[in-house]
């Protein structure tokens, strides 16, 4: 058993205090379970807000005069607002940390989520989901940054996939809750309502649970000795300057891998509903049925590539193997997608798309982990946050050219090459990566003054 997880028995006998104040969370020696729960949950409401767009817009489209070409400069507008916000976003969370940046981003994301209950056309829902992106965008920096925080480097792989776990669940749950159960009752115009309020909720949560490590009042000893313990001894308080991150073939990596590979999940995400509408002739009841599947099957990948990382690290495999192995075995999966454009069942198709999503969060639990792997705490937001730029720019590009190539050529086009993305990503991030390890950002930036 590992130390962190026994208790001692002699500190609890001589600490009653310790035991008095102490809800669930505070006594624990796993805490940092308790917060990466929390960044799961936000991380599923993300998604729940994210996805009810595409799912409610099968139903308002036509209400509020949406074509596909609209629908498809709204999808860019969201990403070109997720892109601009990646980096900044990253920046001000390593500047003013978790607590705060998650606080801004709610209450912007949320905001815009239950704003779309009033859209009455293409400027108003055009507003709001660029506002939407624009909040949404800092959940990802800012959890990469906490789990790097939180988590010694042979759980990190785990951490980044309970987090990316719950974008998955979130796409589970979102047909089911949204399209099943809450607009056949409620109408979408409140359900936009009900479900951007989830995330407020989750904020009054967030405020109370959670604190720096090196000044949280409920961790114990035990468990801060074993998050440092298993981290880098290599730290700084303040981000390195870009110029001088940017200057790395590391930084590099990420930033070509996310640029390649990302679009293959904004595509199902924006997409799916509206291939199930138009190809399979899918109802809004149907979809909410069967849509969900391909999502648990991602959150059941993005586990999968946490835990087998963090096995092969366990078993003595470095760093370096491990994350290669896996995401190279990750790339191969997404290329079914190109079976699933030559597909005449539509549930086989979905069940193609099902190993290409789970591939896919296979993947991205792993490269995610990547700005940990390489780079102090105090850079992990502006890394994380300059690959989810690039991967808001090439998403964008591919929404946009999604939109003309189905209205020119139809789905099948774009569901192949969207299978042949992820070969060419692992190809790109193992020739720029070279040997995962850590580096020393304290002299990058002793370097650049």
């Amino acid at each position: 058993m590992n130390p962190v997880d026994r208790p001692n028995a002699e500190e609890a006998c001589v600490n009653p205090v310790a035991e008095r104040r102490s809800p669930p969370w505070k006594s624990s020696l796993h805490l940092r379970w308790w917060i990466v729960g929390l960044i799961f949950l936000i991380t599923c409401i993300n998604y729940i807000d994210r996805s009810s767009v595409g799912l409610l817009v099968t139903q308002f489209g036509r209400e509020i005069g949406i074509t596909n070409g609209e629908y498809g400069a709204i999808g860019a507008l969201l990403l070109l607002a997720y892109t601009l916000s990646q980096s900044i976003s990253g920046r001000l969370y390593d500047r003013f940390g978790a607590r705060a940046g998650f606080t801004v981003s709610i209450v912007i994301w949320c905001t815009a989520a239950m704003a779309h209950s009033a859209i009455v056309g293409f400027t108003s829902f055009a507003a709001c989901s660029f506002f939407l992106g624009l909040g949404e965008a800092g959940n990802w920096p800012g959890a990469a940054k906490v789990i790097a925080e939180w988590f010694p480097q042979k759980e990190r792989a785990l951490g980044m996939a309970i987090f990316n776990g719950g974008a998955s669940m979130g796409g589970v749950i979102a047909p089911l809750l949204v399209a099943r159960f809450l607009a056949p009752r409620v109408g979408w115009r409140l359900s936009f309502l009900i479900i951007g309020a989830l995330g407020f909720i989750w904020l009054i949560a967030w405020l109370a649970v959670y604190k720096p490590l090196d000044r949280h009042p409920y961790v114990s000893d035990e468990e801060r000795h074993y998050i440092q313990e298993g981290q880098t001894s290599i730290t700084s308080s303040s981000p390195p300057p870009l110029r001088a991150l940017l200057s790395l073939r590391e930084t590099w990596s990420i930033l070509v891998a996310r640029f390649l590979v990302d679009p293959v999940w904004w595509l199902y995400i924006l997409w799916l509903p509206t291939y199930l509408k138009d190809v399979r002739h899918f109802s809004l009841k149907d979809i909410g049925i069967s849509a969900w599947v391909p999502y648990l099957a991602a959150a059941i990948g993005s586990l999968f590539g946490g835990w087998l990382a963090g096995r092969m690290i366990a078993r003595g495999a470095s760093v370096n193997a491990a994350r290669k192995w896996t995401t190279g075995i990750a790339a191969c999966l997404m290329t079914v997608g190109v079976l699933a454009a030559r597909s005449e069942s539509a549930y086989v198709a979905l069940a193609y798309i099902s190993i290409v999503l789970f591939g896919f969060q296979m993947w991205i639990s792993n490269v995610q982990t990547l700005p940990s792997d390489f780079f102090s705490n105090a850079a992990v937001g502006s890394v994380a946050g300059m690959g989810g730029t690039a991967a808001g720019i090439s998403s964008l590009i591919f929404n946009l050219c999604t939109a003309w190539l189905v209205s020119h050529f139809g789905y099948g086009v774009v569901l192949t090459i969207a299978g042949m993305l992820a070969p060419v990503g692992a190809v790109g991030l193992f020739m720029l990566t070279g040997r995962i390890r850590r580096l020393d950002t304290g002299a990058l930036r002793n370097s650049t003054t």
